[in-house]
């Protein structure tokens, strides 16, 4: 037996039932007051806390709380407040905090973009001109706050200075070390203030410690965690790795702190072969990532104590800690709120507190036996065994269509510079095309109706009638703002993946299964359980209605294999690889039912493409691969004169740039705006053979742009692209926006664009 610590990285913020998105959104529309909102996240997180401690956690993280986003919090928490915010140098003030993520009248919001290879975002630290003191150590009141409350010595969580720096902007790497020499007596500081208050452990995040960089860059973390020993020789330090293993193992463990957490779920095996390899040092306390933090399905807890028990073997006795690979903050809180779910589908998921259990019951079998949870171990074990071999995951018509994929035609009949004629042809649009990228507000009475209708208060006539006045409604509002290839709006889908998997074998939806994406926008993605398979039409009722409505074409809407596999809670006992194919061949079934029915634009969002790249560098091709197989896959069969249409969410795209070629669609839009400019940079350097939309606006923020702007944004834009390829969007789909705003800025997009166009015709003549 092995004496184990049981440990958390992180708790989900939502709540049960998404109280925290509540409170936050109340507040920002005046309905609450600082206080009121105080107290109602108060209560959500002290719950949170008893409820690990009841589960027996023996490291709770505390700290892990936000109101937004740690990456912002740890800019606040530092003074890093870009200069257009006028921030007087104090405490930064909530209503400040929100400014800087969601934008203000005169100030536009910081960037967002992916945390990782993840679908939670982060905001951007502006750090040009950094000078960072600590105004308010937010690390210290939530553990005071738990010590006083409830009693809980708490794990304080704080996002590493490497890791932070490395994820903002204006960190040029000439300077980065003079930065980062900055940075390390205001961390100093928080962790002083920490130790005088008590604390014996403190998790530090440096998850850029899991990708491919160079090594010379180990020396910057030598520089920061021995400053951090020198300063605080009690505190306990746990260097906090996740999403991936270390290329540099032996360095890394041999930093000094006093735990290393490693990711043992997403490594490939790397982080048990190194081990084995290397050994860990006798003084440390190995923190082992082995139940999946990003996924939902129930670990193989027989697999995970064998495991466990071969980590042991090279770990000081007593200095093993069990614990989730990441964060539980990408999963949803309890399956609990689930009763409705099959028994089989149920019995198989773990979410976040059902995770807590696990890692509970393995530390238990470690420290005092296997035979001391044999119940545990035997549900686990009879869970896993009946989903396997369920008949959800054993569809042998589907798994016949994928044995035989080296028949099915990839490709389009004609190259793209000869089928875009044939599509212009026909299309007759303008110079700068307009269009959006797929959905308009869903106002309350959309919410309403929809919750009604799954309620059974109302007929499913009366729910469709009522889609299609909304759909009409705006195929109106988009003729008379004069946009060219309008949408029908998407007011029958809650969510771009979820919609798709109700109507898709092998997928389930939940309804509480919430995880955060971005602020207060949270997505409930679908279960991906066993074998996907095409069943009925999707989209094509909506679409063709729509399309009756108007002579202007309207774009059918689907969303593509990658995106739905990297915003769902896939299976893990198939290669994703598998299932993004299987979906790809359902899809094209949709694809080819649109276009049947007349619609001959049709756009398949794969907005998630770049963020489910892997970490390493060397596995990206097998992914890139892989992901144009299944894309192609949906939509090669179309005809010569169907325009395909795809939209890439905020990303770095220098080096996907082939990628992006290799999907063969034939327009792309990309979200633009809130990178100023270095997407559009990357176009400077390429020459990309397609049409491409690069968003003209940020659709993230309640703020309406001023004609002006859009207007600079479109030149800026033509100074890299041809302008017969160039359409003009917005960043992405504008479901969470407001009405009137959303109005608003199509009126100045579309002025904005009449002008612009309007000196290119000038110039042409």
């Amino acid at each position: 037996m092995v004496k184990a610590i049981s440990s958390n990285l992180g708790y989900p913020r939502l709540g049960e039932k998404r109280e925290w998105k509540r409170a936050l959104e109340k507040f920002w529309n005046g309905a609450i007051s600082e206080e009121e909102l105080l107290a109602e996240t108060k209560a959500l997180r002290l719950h949170a806390l008893k409820k690990q401690q009841e589960k027996g956690i023996d490291l709770i993280p505390v700290g892990d709380f936000s109101f937004y986003d740690q990456v912002l919090d740890t800019s606040v928490t530092f003074g890093i407040i870009p200069k257009r915010f006028q921030h007087d140098g104090g405490k930064v003030s909530l209503n400040t905090y929100f400014d800087i993520a969601r934008g203000k009248s005169d100030a536009v919001a910081s960037e967002m973009t992916k945390w990782f290879n993840t679908n939670y975002h982060y905001i951007v630290p502006e750090l040009a001109d950094a000078d960072p003191k600590v105004l308010d150590n937010r690390a210290l009141y939530y553990y005071e706050e738990a010590k006083k409350e409830l009693g809980i010595e708490g794990k304080p969580v704080l996002v590493g200075p490497v890791t932070y720096l490395k994820l903002g902007k204006g960190n040029d790497a000439e300077n980065f070390e003079a930065l980062l020499d900055k940075f390390i007596p205001a961390y100093v500081e928080i962790l002083k203030e920490l130790e005088r208050a008590g604390a014996k452990w403190v998790q530090i995040d440096e998850p850029y410690l899991a990708t491919s960089f160079d090594k010379s860059e180990i020396k910057l973390f030598e520089k920061v965690y021995q400053a951090f020993q020198t300063a605080v020789p009690n505190l306990k330090i746990e260097l906090q790795t996740y999403f991936e293993s270390l290329d540099y193992y032996e360095e890394v463990v041999n930093l000094p702190v006093a735990a290393i957490g490693i990711d043992f779920v997403h490594d490939h095996g790397d982080s048990l072969e190194a081990l084995k390899a290397h050994g860990f040092p006798e003084d440390k306390y190995l923190a082992a990532g082995v139940i999946d933090g990003r996924n939902v399905w129930r670990s193989d807890l027989d697999a995970k104590l064998s495991l466990l028990t071969e980590i042991a073997d090279y770990v000081t006795d007593g200095k093993l800690i069990v614990q989730p690979s990441n964060s539980l903050l990408h999963v949803p809180v309890t399956k609990l709120s689930e009763p409705d779910l099959d028994e089989v589908i149920l019995g198989g998921l773990s979410f976040a507190d059902q995770k807590l259990d696990e890692i509970a019951i393995l530390t238990k079998a470690l420290t005092d036996g296997a035979e001391s949870v044999t119940a545990e171990l035997e549900d686990a074990r009879a869970a896993v065994t009946a989903l396997n071999e369920s008949s959800h995951r054993n569809n042998l018509e589907v798994q016949e269509a994928i044995a035989n994929l080296g028949n099915v035609r990839v490709d389009r009949e004609l190259p793209f510079a000869e089928r875009i004629k044939l599509q212009h042809a026909w299309l007759n649009l303008p110079l700068f095309p307009t269009t959006t990228i797929g959905s308009f507000p869903q106002s309350p009475e959309v919410r309403k109706t929809r919750a009604d209708w799954l309620k059974g208060n109302i007929t499913d006539a009366e729910y469709n009638a009522f889609i299609e006045k909304e759909t009409a409604r705006w195929i109106k509002i988009q003729e008379e703002l004069d946009i060219d290839v309008l949408v029908h709006g998407e007011f029958e889908r809650t969510d771009m993946v979820e919609y798709f998997g109700q109507k898709l074998a092998g997928f389930q939806a939940t309804k509480f299964g919430w995880v955060q994406s971005y602020g207060s926008r949270a997505v409930r993605p679908p279960l991906i359980y066993g074998d996907v398979a095409f069943t009925e039409e999707i989209t094509v009722k909506e679409s063709v209605y729509a399309q009756s409505l108007t002579k202007r074409p309207v774009k059918g809407m689907l969303t593509a294999p990658v995106t739905i596999i990297n915003w769902s809670f896939v299976r893990d006992d198939v290669p994703e690889s598998v299932v993004a194919n299987q979906v790809g061949l359902a899809l094209r079934k949709e694809v080819e039912a649109l276009e049947r029915n007349g619609i001959k634009v049709i756009q398949v969002d794969e907005p998630a493409l770049r963020e489910g790249l892997p970490l390493k560098q060397a596995r990206w091709e097998k992914y890139l691969n892989d992901a144009v197989y299944s894309f192609k896959l949906t939509t090669a069969s179309v005809q010569n004169d169907t325009q395909i249409h795809t939209h890439m969410c905020y990303s770095d795209f220098d080096d996907i740039i082939d990628t992006i070629s290799a999907l063969d669609a034939d327009v792309i839009s990309i979200e633009t705006s809130r990178s100023h400019g270095e997407i559009i940079s990357t176009f400077e350097e390429v020459t990309y053979d397609k049409e491409i939309g690069l968003g003209v606006y940020d659709i993230h923020s309640p703020r309406v742009p001023t004609v002006t702007e859009i207007q600079d944004n479109i030149r800026r834009a033509l100074r890299a692209i041809d302008a017969k390829q160039f359409w003009i969007n917005p960043d992405c789909g504008l479901k969470t926006r407001k009405e009137p705003e959303t109005i608003a800025a199509l009126q100045d997009m579309i002025k904005a664009t009449k002008e612009v166009r309007a000196e290119y015709q000038v110039l042409e003549k």
